[in-house]
């Protein structure tokens, strides 16, 4: 019943809603400054036009979405919203949101702000992300809602704790019995509900996890764009596939790295450092990166499904196959929460 209870509709929130764009934004801070962090997600169901009409073409239909629904309060009252650099997509949309608050006082938005977070390996890269921690812990200062040392260091080692059982549920997932439709749903729900109400749930789902049967599918890698939805997941796994892992960040990516002391320092470099996104890490990085996770997951078979407008991820995929050994397939050029199913090698499959 963990499961169920992890991804049932969330209760309305006790604390002010912090919407949030990015998984470079230290929801620690969010935490701590006593907000209810929601990392906001698109809808594929829903038209986007408006905001296309604001954002233009060429872009991830991901940002699109997520304007429209700030538009039309599709999130509910926010208090704040926080943004960050993790792709060209989210920096565009920040863009977009200080204008309109700027110009078109009539709609209804919170307070914005951007997070931008670096990732080169270097000291100077990590004294300019700990200047944009303090920014951001300024921010909310300034908005109402200060940080105290205390609150920061519980806050870290709440978010630490939930980072150490996502990647526990890692075991599970290698013993095919958690499906990568339910992993998804499990991440959404981290990214939504209350750090301290999730903490128990995640605990007790591994007592779940023990006791089921392994699911029927082949053991499939995903690489790629990211899925801020579940379409694409289900679509893949009614065919018989089994997604045992992927490496975007609201999956297995998340996980990666913790924060540790209860610092700005260490805030900075778990930003800095974290996982090997497709936008923001070398080739190389995320060729090695899938490599081990496939070895480790014993996946079969590598897709790497990209999002029309999402131009990262291919420059990826030729070093990714050669790395992997296993078989591999690209599948460019998706319409958002949407897959051409006749590209993937299904016959093998069933």
């Amino acid at each position: 019943m963990s499961l169920a209870a992890l991804t049932a509709p969330a209760p309305p929130p006790a604390r002010p809603v912090a919407g949030y764009v990015g998984a470079d934004v230290p929801v620690e801070l969010l935490t701590a400054a006593g907000l209810h962090p929601v990392r906001l997600a698109g809808s594929p169901r829903e038209d986007a036009a408006e905001g296309r009409r604001y954002l233009g073409g060429g872009l991830d239909p991901v940002a699109c979405s997520v304007l429209t629904r700030l538009l039309n309060g599709g999130y509910g009252p926010l208090d704040v919203l926080v943004v960050s650099r993790d792709c060209e997509a989210s920096l565009r949309l920040f863009y977009v949101l200080r204008e309109l608050r700027r110009v078109e006082p009539s709609i209804a938005l919170p307070p914005v702000h951007l997070v931008d977070v670096l990732h080169l390996p270097y000291r100077t890269t990590t004294k300019y992300v700990l200047a944009k921690v303090r920014q951001f812990r300024g921010w909310l200062a300034g908005q109402g809602h200060p940080v105290t040392d205390a609150a920061l260091g519980e806050a870290v080692s709440t978010h630490d704790r939930i980072r150490g059982l996502l990647r526990g549920l890692g075991e599970f997932r290698a013993r095919r019995v958690l499906s990568g439709t339910e992993m998804l749903g499990v991440v959404s729900a981290v990214n939504t509900r209350p750090a301290a109400e999730v903490v128990p749930l995640l605990g007790n789902l591994r007592h779940e996890l023990s006791g089921r049967s392994a699911l029927p599918g082949r053991p499939v890698y995903l690489t790629g764009s990211s899925h801020d939805s579940p379409e694409v997941y289900e679509a893949v796994e009614a065919e018989g596939l089994l997604i045992v892992g992927e490496d975007h960040d609201r999956g297995d990516l998340l996980a990666l790295g913790d924060v540790g002391a209860p610092t700005e320092q260490a805030l900075a470099e778990r930003y800095q450092f974290a996982g090997p996104a497709a936008a923001r890490a070398s080739i190389a990085a995320r060729a090695a990166h899938t490599a081990s996770a496939v070895r480790e997951r014993e996946a079969e078979l590598l897709i790497s499904y990209v999002r029309r407008f999402d131009d990262a991820p291919p420059w990826d995929f030729p070093a990714q196959r050669r790395a992997a050994g296993v078989s591999a397939v690209l599948v460019d050029r998706q319409s958002y929460g949407k897959i051409e199913l006749d590209r993937l090698p299904l016959a093998v499959a069933r």
